[in-house]
């Protein structure tokens, strides 16, 4: 009977040169796809996505060796990937010159285009109204709603106490329930 190294045996064994890549792999082939989605709705897009993954596992290559193991290795995974995820969202609207709202409709544009969508409009306008929302709070209620995280996980990768957190999931509901009930309502 074979049983999966734990987080803390793949990171000891990623410490030992001659296991290093062994061990980021099976790190990388058990948190891609979780990092993945945690990154897409952020970002939207399955190209930026991916950008911002493979970014995201380089710098923890780089810095793997330097983890304190003060938190869960997905915690600070999450950290390091909404992080990517936020700096890449501010760029790409530095870049943009037009208005915050244009940022949104362009996200909102990309949502529309993309092929996860089989054409379900609930989600769609769903996912249209978390875009709608401050970066924050729609961060704080893409990690309750979807990835189902304790307040107590999303403050160790937010850096935020677990009441503000508390308040911007309540928030976050509360102007989702609206835009939902205007949209549905037309």
């Amino acid at each position: 009977m074979s049983t999966e190294p734990t987080d803390k045996e793949l990171i000891a064994q990623f410490k030992q040169a001659s296991q290093k890549q062994a061990a980021f792999r099976l790190l990388l082939q058990r948190y891609s796809r979780k990092t993945y989605w945690h990154v897409r709705r952020i970002v939207i897009s399955h190209d930026d996505a991916d950008d911002v993954v493979q970014n995201t596992f380089i710098k923890v290559w780089e810095k793997l060796d330097s983890f304190r193991e003060d938190s869960q290795f997905y915690t600070w995974l999450y950290r390091i990937a909404t992080n990517e995820a936020l700096a890449f969202l501010q760029k790409k609207k530095s870049n943009l010159t037009s208005s915050m709202e244009g940022f949104q409709d362009q996200l909102g544009e990309k949502l529309v285009a993309e092929t996860y969508f089989n054409g379900n409009k609930v989600e769609l306008l769903l996912q249209q109204a978390i875009l709608t929302l401050p970066e924050k709070q729609r961060l704080v209620f893409n990690m309750k709603y979807y990835e189902n995280l304790k307040y107590e996980e999303m403050e160790a990768i937010l850096g935020t106490s677990v009441g503000a957190l508390k308040a911007s999931y309540h928030i976050a509901v509360k102007k989702i329930e609206e835009i939902l009930k205007k949209s549905l309502n037309q």
